[in-house]
């Protein structure tokens, strides 16, 4: 039992908590020893909003903090006058503001100011009354804009702890076990993109642990067993914990995090399929299994095809082409010619720092004058912002 739920595999928590480094009491699976006083640790002042992301979500998963901080509250504007009275319609609205928002973002990219506006807008209907129900549903869908919001920071190549904190606890307050593991997801994967493994481990850990015990969450929690979104999720958090092992040279708990995401993976439709085979690709290609990356990264995308998923699709293709140049074969360099335009239509600054510069760099290690000259075009458009 953790903090009232039943837990079904004790092993996933006592793996969490030694990943964590802290005492398996604390998650109930001690074996009766008696728990430990959590850690105290000193806060640096350029680590205020990295310490509260983590401590929203430690707080979301274990009930405290484990000694890394406050979450940040973020000021929110006052506009417009708000409604007498939340209904259901209210909620249908923002759900379909965030789905709207998050079509454009993922064909070109960017959208942070936008997206971050709308969150801080719709925050303030949470002072109009409502019944709980409804007030519980409508929290689910503001923690899943500002979690939008976040990513929408990330990809423009801006600070988006303080949005993803704040969807951690608005999910955590109102009982969304969805919403509290997807935030952190969110956030650990900006962090691991980023160069901070160990960070992202931290979060998908704890997304894992929130998830291994969302049946008895808060009585309004909008959690339920049979939500065919938490597998999905379940595995999205594994695969990533492999891309942190990975980075951090420890290619044992990367393949075993990665036969974990496939246990349990059942995506919905062709985005997630890809999503997979793109997260796989990356893992592979980190710990220099080319041909396995290779595959996956040809998967991937295939599965995001033509349709409204572009900049995904750019994503995998860009990574396609790295693999193929790394491995010395011939059609890398048109592969990387046809990614590298294709990127410079997209706002995204994330997906030029993350995919290009590692391109470059991989083009540039291969000896030709073509190779140089697209090695600098790559930085060019990587260091271009539009």
């Amino acid at each position: 039992m953790v903090r009232g739920r039943q837990v079904s595999n004790v092993w996933v928590l006592e793996r969490i908590a030694d990943g964590l480094r802290i005492p398996r009491a604390w998650l109930g699976v001690s074996y009766g020893e008696e728990p430990e006083a959590p850690p105290t640790e000193e806060e640096a002042d350029d680590e205020v909003k990295r310490r509260a992301l983590i401590a929203a979500a430690s707080t979301a998963a274990v009930g405290q903090a484990v000694g890394l901080g406050k979450p940040v509250t973020l000021a929110l504007p006052t506009k417009q006058p708000l409604p007498s009275r939340l209904g259901m319609s209210d909620v249908h609205a923002v759900w379909a503001v965030a789905e709207q928002l998050r079509g454009v973002a993922r064909y070109n990219g960017g959208l942070a100011g936008v997206v971050g506006a709308t969150a801080r807008e719709y925050t303030r209907w949470l002072e109009v009354p409502a019944t709980e129900a409804v007030k519980a549903q409508f929290a689910a869908a503001l923690a899943e804009l500002y979690t939008e919001a976040g990513w929408c920071c990330y990809d423009d190549g801006l600070e988006g702890t303080g949005f993803f904190t704040e969807a951690i606890s608005l999910a955590d307050q109102f009982g969304d076990t969805y919403g509290v593991a997807n935030a952190t997801w969110h956030a650990g994967l900006a962090r691991v993109r980023i160069g901070h493994p160990n960070d992202a481990l931290k979060l998908f850990q704890f997304g894992q642990l929130r998830l291994s015990g969302f049946r008895l969450a808060r009585p309004t929690s909008v959690a339920r067993a049979d939500d065919p979104r938490l597998p999905v999720l379940a595995a999205r958090l594994s695969r990533n914990s492999a891309t942190a092992w990975a980075l951090m040279k420890a290619p044992e708990q990367a393949a075993r995090c990665l036969a974990e995401a496939d246990e349990v993976w059942a995506p919905r439709d062709a985005f997630e399929r890809a999503s997979g085979h793109f997260s796989t690709a990356g893992v592979q290609l980190d710990l220099g299994h080319l041909e396995a990356a290779e595959r996956s990264a040809a998967n991937a995308v295939r599965s995001f095809g033509e349709g409204p998923y572009r900049k995904a699709r750019l994503h995998a293709e860009i990574l396609l082409a790295e693999v193929h140049v790394r491995a010395g074969e011939p059609q890398g360099l048109s592969l990387a010619h046809q990614a590298i335009e294709g990127v410079s239509t997209l706002r995204s600054a994330a997906l030029r720092r993350e995919r290009l510069v590692p391109l470059a760099a991989a083009l540039a290690a291969r000896p030709g004058t073509d190779t140089r000259d697209l090695a600098r075009r790559a930085r060019q458009v990587a260091t271009t912002r539009i």
